[in-house]
């Protein structure tokens, strides 16, 4: 009686012990949390975007991209000095212009900076609503923008055309030139829709790493909701990640909500 009173209590405690195992995992890994977390504000906030007409777009993204390339210029005008002027030759100004909005303070790196940003995203987002795709003729179209821009903030109207359009196809050629790189060593984007919330729940609890076993055993988001511990033994997930996957499907109201 007392060996077999011995076996409950240890039953007991190692269901107390993955239970508690389980709940300190919800709770550790706050960085991934809060990459899963700024993952849905972020596919929210596209979503958001995606259905505003194509001036509010344009606007809403040049103003935030602009705001990111003033504060990176302004950070990179702290370790910038001021180019000296002292006995330049007149007939390079317009050059010397040019190379002081490069070497320039805080403020003149943040102006240049929101000026190229902000442009350059305004524009690639209007291409992309009217012709659908992300393409080089996009990119250099932005950049073209971007380059006039640049040139127009730092020689301001009084500054020579020829200067700004040499500087707007200098731009141009340097964006196709690095789209075409992207093209050729980026990998393809390998997110799976049907996976979406799965891929989330085994983030959040630090189980990533066995998102190929959900793929492989074609455990696609539907199938949540119809988890069992032998599904997931056949797809050769050890019994630890088991009870916790099941244990958060148990306590997840949109999963479990699902079922019919």
């Amino acid at each position: 009686m007392v060996v077999g009173g011995g076996g409950v209590d240890q039953k007991r405690s190692g269901g107390e012990m993955m239970a508690m195992a389980s709940l300190f995992n919800d709770q550790q890994n706050p960085i991934q949390q809060f990459q899963v977390k700024f993952k849905e504000v972020e596919t929210n906030f596209k979503t958001w975007l995606s259905k505003q007409s194509i001036p509010v777009e344009a606007a809403v993204v040049s103003t935030m991209s602009g705001v990111q390339g003033a504060f990176i210029g302004g950070l990179m005008g702290t370790l910038s000095p001021e180019m000296p002027q002292a006995g330049v030759d007149p007939q390079a100004i317009a050059s010397l212009k040019q190379a002081q909005a490069l070497v320039g303070g805080p403020w003149v790196q943040a102006r240049n900076f929101a000026a190229i940003t902000g442009v350059n995203a305004g524009i690639a987002s209007v291409m992309k609503r009217i012709r659908g795709k992300e393409d080089i003729e996009s990119a250099v179209v932005a950049a073209l923008g971007s380059g006039f821009a640049y040139s127009l903030v730092s020689q301001g109207l009084q500054g020579q055309p020829m200067n700004a359009i040499t500087t707007a196809a200098g731009f141009a050629v340097f964006q196709g030139v690095f789209f075409k790189l992207g093209e050729r060593f980026s990998k393809p984007s390998t997110e799976d829709p049907f996976y979406a919330r799965g891929r989330t729940m085994l983030v959040k609890l630090g189980l990533e790493k066995y998102e190929k076993n959900f793929k492989k055993g074609l455990l696609t988001d539907p199938t949540l909701p119809l988890l069992t511990d032998s599904a997931l033994k056949d797809a050769n997930i050890p019994p630890g990640p088991r009870l916790m996957i099941l244990d958060h499907i148990q306590r997840d109201p949109e999963i479990k909500g699902k079922r019919k």
